[in-house]
């Protein structure tokens, strides 16, 4: 089994502002996934989606993977943290499901995405070190009160106690799997990791794959919603997502996925012909700002010196 080290990866790996990018790109295209649920056929289960979204993920990884000789062996894997990783997949998935079945799309989405920067703070400072700085402090501030802004924007709201627990376990299953990805990127290549957590989350789910209607799944709608779900939302996206990991904090990285709400609410406009309110427009400048400020490289006071004194005057 070859892994990888990142000392080995330098040349290849993204910069911090690089990194950056790709989280952002991977939470865009987390954010099409309710687009895509919403053009598919009525009579979907939403755990069933689920499961059969990282089956057909995991198995597209899998073939990344065994294409580039990544995958080998399985010697040498620390099974342990894998499996951690794999069940934190899983269980964002089935809390993040069941909550907004339960208390509805807008309050779940906004507990659950609220609760993760926070959360990645807290884990990333505890287990590695990881102090957020002065821009998460103000990034993700800015961030929460735009979701919340954009998803109290508009219509009837229900708060469903265990609703809002669940929501709670998805922000902090997904906080928690950015950990644990973090800390075994710095051992294997991310194409061999994220297969390998992927396939063994499809796994954990598989029981719910025995639901599947296969009329429904012939359809033509349903079958693109289902590869489009497995092969962007989470293939690609997973990818893009380590890749980022491997030069960006954990706190800062979960924070960035909040653009994950923005990207599902100019969708709903411009797809689904969705009405936002006012409120609504301030939630996706707020989420903005927010990015902004996480992204955008800060020169120091010292480069900035130089910089004058080499310009011509």
């Amino acid at each position: 089994m070859r892994t990888t080290t990142l000392s080995s990866q330098t040349s290849s790996c993204p910069g911090p502002v690089g990194g950056h990018w790709f989280v952002l790109a991977a939470a865009i295209l987390w954010g099409t996934a309710g687009t895509a649920q919403a053009l598919t056929p009525a009579g979907y289960d939403p755990a069933t989606i689920g499961a059969l979204r990282l089956l057909i993920g995991g198995l597209a990884l899998l073939l990344l993977a065994l294409s580039r000789q990544e995958l080998q062996l399985p010697r040498g894997w620390h099974w342990l943290p894998l499996l951690l990783a794999a069940a934190l997949t899983s269980s964002y998935q089935l809390c993040y499901f069941s909550a907004v079945a339960k208390t509805g799309v807008a309050v779940g989405t906004v507990v659950a995405m609220g609760s993760a920067p926070i959360a990645g703070g807290l884990l990333g400072l505890i287990f590695r070190g990881e102090r957020p700085g002065r821009r998460w402090y103000l990034a993700t501030p800015l961030a929460i009160g735009g979701c919340i802004l954009l998803g109290f924007s508009g219509g009837e709201v229900t708060v469903d106690p265990l609703g809002i627990l669940l929501a709670f376990g998805a922000g902090c299953s997904y906080a928690a799997y950015a950990l644990a990805i973090k800390g075994l990127l710095d051992k294997y290549s991310p194409n061999a990791l994220i297969a390998i957590v992927v396939c063994l989350g499809a796994l954990i789910l598989s029981p719910a794959l025995l639901r599947i209607e296969v009329d429904w799944l012939m359809q033509p709608s349903a079958l693109l919603a289902a590869l489009y779900l497995g092969l962007a939302t989470l293939a690609l996206s997973y990818w893009l997502f380590a890749r980022g990991l491997q030069t960006v904090q954990v706190a800062g990285a979960v924070t960035l996925t909040l653009v994950e709400p923005l990207t599902a609410a100019l969708l709903g406009i411009f797809i689904l012909g969705e009405f936002l309110n006012l409120q609504a427009f301030a939630g996706i400048g707020l989420i903005f700002s927010g990015l902004v400020v996480l992204i955008i490289k800060q020169r120091s006071p010292t480069a900035i010196k130089e910089n004058w004194r080499e310009t011509p005057q």
